[in-house]
C-alpha cells in the first residue's frame, strides 16, 4: 500500500464520527448548517434506502431546530405540487393519494416507503403550525413539458379566459404527442416549428398581468399565481431542453441544472414575500449537488446546482452534503423505462473514493471534509461512483464513475459501507427477488 493512500485512510479513520443511530449523529452537521440559506443533501444513487432515510432525518432537524421552511426535490413541479397540497393541509388527498401524479419512469424515485414516511411526518409537523408557517415541498426539475402547459392553461381559465385561449393556441405548437423525447427527435430534424417565441410571450404576459390577477386579496391568490409562473418557466425551459436533446449545441445538463437553480431562487424570493426566512433544504443526486468545478463534469464545460448555488448565494450560505456507499443493493433498472429491480452494487474498486472510505474501517460515519487533516488529503482527483435510475455493472467504470476532488466537491459527507435497496410502492416480480452477489452462498 502506498504511503500517501495509507495516510489518507488513517486520517479518515481518525476524523470520522461513527454513526450510532442516535440523535447525536447529526449534531455536527446541524452546527455547520446554522446561519446558511441552503442545505443540499445528495445521494450516490436514486435507489438507496439509507440515503433517503438519512436525508429525511436531517431535514426534520433542520426544520425543527433551524427554521428551514421549504424542501425542494429533484422532481417535477406539477407532480410535487400535489404532495405540497397534502403536507400543508390544502387538499382532500389521502397520504397515498398525494403521490398519485408521480407516474412517469422512474416512479420509485418518489413513490417509495421512505418518502411516504417523511411526507406523513411533515403533514403532522405542519398541522401544529399556523397556515403561514407551514413547510412546503416543491419540485425543481424540467421534464414536465406537457403537464406544466396544462397547468398554466388551467390557471388562466380561472382568472383570464381570454389569455387561456391564447395559451391553448401558443402551446398547441408543442402538439402533445405521447413522449417529450419524440418532440425532441422531431425538433432536431426540423419537423417542428420553434415554439419558444410564443412561450416567452406568454410568460411575459403572465408576469405583466400579475397585479390584475392579484386583485382578489389573499395568500391563496398569490400562491396560485406563483405556481402558474413556475409552470410557465418549466414550459419555456423544457421546450429548449427537449429541442437541444438531439444534435443541439448546448449542454442539456447545463440547461436542466440552470433551471433547477432558477427555481430555487424564485422559491426563496416567493418565501421572502410571505415574510418567511426563505431557507431551503434540497434533495437531489450527488452529481447535481456537489460542486461541478471539482469534478470531471466541470472539465467538460458542465455546471450544476451545487456550483451555481455556491456562486450565486455565496459559499458560506450553502452547505453541500455528499453520500457514498461501498456495496450492498440498490433499486434500479437495467435500462431506461424497464422495471425496478434490487440490483447488487458491486464492491467499489481500489483507487476509488468509496474504496478509500471502506479501507478506513469505520463502517458508517460522518466526515467533515474541511477538517484540517482531511482537506488536502482528499483534494486529489479520484473516481467517484454515481448510480442514477439505471445500473450497468458490466460497464461500471465507464457508466458510473467520474473523477472528483472530494473536499472541493462537498463540505461534509456520510459514508455507509453497505446499503440496502429503496422499497417502492409498486413492487413487481422483478424487485421481489434481489440480485445476489457473485460469491453467494459461499461468501468467498
Amino acid at each position: 500500500m502506498h504511503r500517501t493512500a495509507a495516510t489518507a485512510e488513517q486520517r479518515i479513520h481518525d476524523a470520522a464520527q461513527v454513526l450510532d443511530e442516535s440523535p447525536r449523529d447529526f449534531d455536527a452537521l446541524i452546527e455547520r448548517a446554522r446561519g446558511r440559506c441552503f442545505v443540499l443533501l445528495g445521494e450516490a444513487s436514486h435507489g438507496t434506502d439509507e440515503f433517503y432515510g438519512l436525508r429525511a432525518a436531517i431535514t426534520r432537524r433542520l426544520l425543527e431546530e433551524l427554521g428551514f421552511d421549504a424542501v425542494a426535490v429533484e422532481g417535477d413541479w406539477p407532480d410535487t405540487l400535489r404532495l405540497d397540497g397534502y403536507v400543508r393541509g390544502q387538499s382532500a388527498d389521502t397520504l397515498d393519494g398525494a403521490f398519485g401524479d408521480f407516474q412517469r419512469f422512474p416512479t420509485w424515485m418518489w413513490r417509495n416507503t421512505r418518502v411516504r414516511e417523511f411526507i406523513d411526518w411533515l403533514h403532522g409537523h405542519n398541522a401544529a403550525r399556523s397556515v403561514v408557517d407551514r413547510v412546503g415541498v416543491y419540485g425543481m426539475d424540467v421534464y414536465s413539458l406537457y403537464r406544466s402547459a396544462e397547468a398554466v392553461i388551467g390557471y388562466l381559465e380561472g382568472v383570464d379566459p381570454e389569455q387561456a385561449r391564447l395559451a391553448r393556441h401558443v402551446y398547441a405548437c408543442l402538439d402533445h404527442i405521447e413522449r417529450p423525447q419524440d418532440y425532441a427527435w422531431e425538433s432536431a430534424r426540423g419537423l417542428r416549428p420553434d415554439c419558444r417565441e410564443g412561450a416567452v410571450a406568454l410568460l411575459v404576459s403572465l408576469l405583466s398581468r400579475a397585479p390584475q390577477y392579484l386583485e382578489s386579496d389573499g395568500r391563496e391568490a398569490a400562491e396560485a399565481l406563483f405556481h402558474a409562473e413556475r409552470n410557465a418557466h418549466v414550459v419555456l425551459n423544457a421546450e429548449r431542453y427537449y429541442r437541444e436533446m438531439f444534435g443541439g449545441h448546448v449542454h442539456t445538463w447545463n440547461l436542466r441544472d440552470a433551471h433547477m437553480v432558477e427555481t430555487l431562487f424564485a422559491l426563496r424570493k416567493h418565501l421572502h414575500r410571505q415574510g418567511r426566512a426563505g431557507r431551503i433544504v434540497v434533495w437531489a443526486h450527488n452529481s447535481h449537488l456537489g460542486d461541478a468545478r471539482a469534478t470531471a463534469m466541470g472539465e467538460r464545460g458542465e455546471w450544476n446546482v451545487g456550483q451555481l448555488v455556491r456562486e450565486q448565494a455565496g459559499a458560506d450560505n450553502a452547505l453541500l452534503v455528499g453520500f457514498t456507499t461501498y456495496t450492498g443493493h440498490v433499486t434500479a433498472a437495467r435500462d431506461w423505462d424497464e422495471p425496478a429491480e434490487r440490483r447488487w452494487v458491486r464492491p467499489a474498486p481500489p483507487g476509488s473514493i468509496e474504496h478509500l472510505m471502506h479501507a478506513a474501517r469505520r463502517d458508517r460515519f460522518y466526515l467533515d471534509l474541511q477538517h484540517p487533516d482531511l482537506r488536502e488529503s482528499l483534494a486529489p482527483a479520484l473516481p467517484e461512483r454515481a448510480i442514477g435510475v439505471v445500473y450497468r455493472p458490466e460497464t461500471e467504470r465507464q457508466s458510473h464513475y467520474f473523477d472528483a476532488r472530494l473536499s472541493r466537491q462537498f463540505d461534509v459527507m456520510f459514508h455507509l459501507d453497505e446499503t440496502t435497496a429503496l422499497e417502492p410502492f409498486d413492487i413487481g416480480r422483478h424487485w421481489q427477488h434481489p440480485e445476489l452477489p457473485d460469491t453467494w452462498p459461499s461468501g468467498l
